[in-house]
């Protein structure tokens, strides 16, 4: 039923790939039209009775604006996180980049969050304070001096 009102596939995704739940709520979003098609068509009507509050709820959720409006929220405020991660994700050097990327990722999350809450910068967020500090916690454990890199190395050539 999925085929008959979407172009593209749903994607699946092996939860170790880095992003992944970014990556299927994006595949939603451009899926939106077709699910909410798909849920309202009679087919799914006589689907549903295989199981009726599962139907109901994959239904209500798929015409909730509220839902696609939280969708579309996570997707903005992660997007600068999952353009550093792709872009660092190469065979190619870029850590003389990576200190550049976090600052204005950092920026960019902040503006996401600041202009969702309608809040000015002098103001606080609860919300930007979690997603820092879950920043920040990836950024110090990916990220050990060079002394500490050399002196590894050093013990592993003895």
């Amino acid at each position: 039923m999925f085929n008959t009102f979407n172009s593209f596939k749903l994607l699946s995704i092996a939860s170790t790939r880095f992003a992944s739940t970014i990556i299927m709520l994006k595949r939603f979003q451009r899926l939106k039209k077709g699910l909410q098609e798909m849920v309202i068509s009679d087919d799914w009507s006589s689907y549903k009775e295989d199981n009726v509050d599962n139907a109901q709820f994959m239904k209500e959720t798929l015409l909730n604006d509220n839902w696609w409006m939280k969708v579309d929220y996570i997707l903005a405020f992660t997007a600068p996180i999952y353009d550093v991660l792709r872009k660092t994700d190469t065979n190619m050097a870029t850590l003389h980049l990576v200190y550049e990327m976090w600052d204005l990722m950092i920026e960019n999350v902040r503006k996401i969050i600041y202009q969702h809450e309608r809040k000015t910068e002098v103001e606080h967020s609860s919300f930007l304070e979690v997603v820092n500090s879950i920043l920040i916690d990836c950024w110090t454990k990916s990220s050990i001096s060079l002394q500490v890199n050399w002196e590894i190395l050093q013990m592993r050539t003895l």
